[in-house]
């Protein structure tokens, strides 16, 4: 499961990759005609997780991952296939869902493609071509299935829901508005079209921008992504750039001296991660502390077959306890167990993120 970056060119993007992986220096900006993505897995930051560690102190150590892809910019035109088009849409086609990178900092030194600053505008380029993008695959389609003389039963159906997501693109709306069943969605799957994809919009900040009023039309980023149930996330990135070099006690007293409360690279990897509908579950033990990756909505056995298939193959009960009645009654099992916070749970439970889990089995 992975986040694509995505954003107009001298949007920051790598700038906003680079704070994410903590890369550094290590990767440049996009140049010279090149598409292939940068790619870096990073550890998901859960207080949970280091409390468990602390309490625990186990030789090994091992949090939740989720990989980040930095995608080269998307122009004008992109989704008609014009410039870097077609290759940088086969990768956004790619993506599990995305982050959309909005410049909102103004700097001489780095212009603007489109000659100003203007988060909303930017907004719409990105939205746009990639809704060219999906109206192209769809017209593709459809131009096929109205060539044949007799369509059968499920091509019949195909035809309809693919109408009715042109309709709704042709009115410049993503196809995340559209309320579909999971029969239909199971059918949309192999179109990987890019606006049914989650996403986040990121606004890029300079340090002055600290304050609501100070960032350029946020009444209106704000009144879009409500309309919207799009998560609008902040990040300062040339400032994080710079923070990443220096010490932890050095980085807060700098950030609080710009009235900068939180730096936004951990919130928006925990973002992130929830938008990828992923939540996360313990095992703990002398040897190892570990964060395990579900997908929202997965079964107690589903957990076993991520730790090992012989688990899920011989799977009896799940022992759980959830974090927080953990940390309740001090770290101990025996008190959860007396508190009756401490369950058996069998194939059909639906594993709640923070769940720490020990699997029975007999194979």
């Amino acid at each position: 499961m992975h986040c694509g970056i995505v954003g107009l060119p001298l949007s920051g993007k790598s700038t906003v990759y680079n704070v994410i992986t903590r890369a550094g220096a290590e990767v440049k900006p996009y140049a010279g005609g090149k598409t292939d993505p940068n790619r870096a897995v990073v550890s998901v930051p859960d207080k949970r997780f280091d409390e468990l560690v602390r309490i625990h102190k186990p030789r090994k150590e091992t949090p939740a991952q989720v990989e980040f892809v930095d995608l080269a910019g998307l122009s004008r035109g992109a989704g008609k296939g014009e410039g870097l088009g077609n290759a940088f849409l086969s990768f956004v086609a790619d993506a599990d869902a995305l982050i959309q990178v909005i410049r909102c900092f103004a700097n001489p030194s780095v212009e603007h493609p489109e000659g100003s600053i203007d988060p909303l505008r930017d907004w719409d380029i990105v939205d746009d071509e990639l809704i060219f993008r999906d109206l192209a695959v769809i017209e593709n389609r459809l131009s096929k299935l109205r060539a044949k003389k007799k369509l059968t039963s499920d091509e019949d159906k195909e035809k309809n829901l693919l109408e009715k997501c042109y309709d709704c693109l042709m009115e410049e709306k993503p196809l995340s508005a559209i309320d579909l069943k999971s029969e239909e969605r199971r059918q949309l799957r192999g179109f990987a079209f890019v606006t049914s994809k989650p996403q986040i919009v990121l606004l890029n900040l300079d340090e002055s921008q600290n304050e609501e009023e100070k960032i350029p039309q946020w009444d209106g980023l704000k009144k879009r992504a409500d309309e919207r149930g799009v998560k609008l996330c902040k990040l300062y990135g040339s400032l994080e750039m710079d923070i990443m070099e220096l010490a932890p006690e050095e980085a807060a007293e700098f950030t609080e001296g710009l009235n900068i409360t939180e730096p936004g690279r951990e919130r928006l990897i925990e973002e992130a991660y929830r938008l990828l509908g992923l939540v996360s579950f313990f095992t703990c033990g002398p040897d190892e502390v570990r964060a395990w990756t579900l997908h929202k909505g997965e079964s107690a056995v589903d957990a076993a077959g991520t730790i090992h298939s012989d688990l899920a193959r011989g799977f009896i009960r799940a022992q759980v306890v959830a974090f927080d009645d953990y940390m309740r009654n001090n770290y101990s099992l025996d008190e959860c167990r007396k508190t009756g916070t401490l369950r058996l749970e069998g194939k059909e439970y639906v594993v709640k993120d923070g769940d720490m889990i020990e699997i029975r089995f007999n194979v």
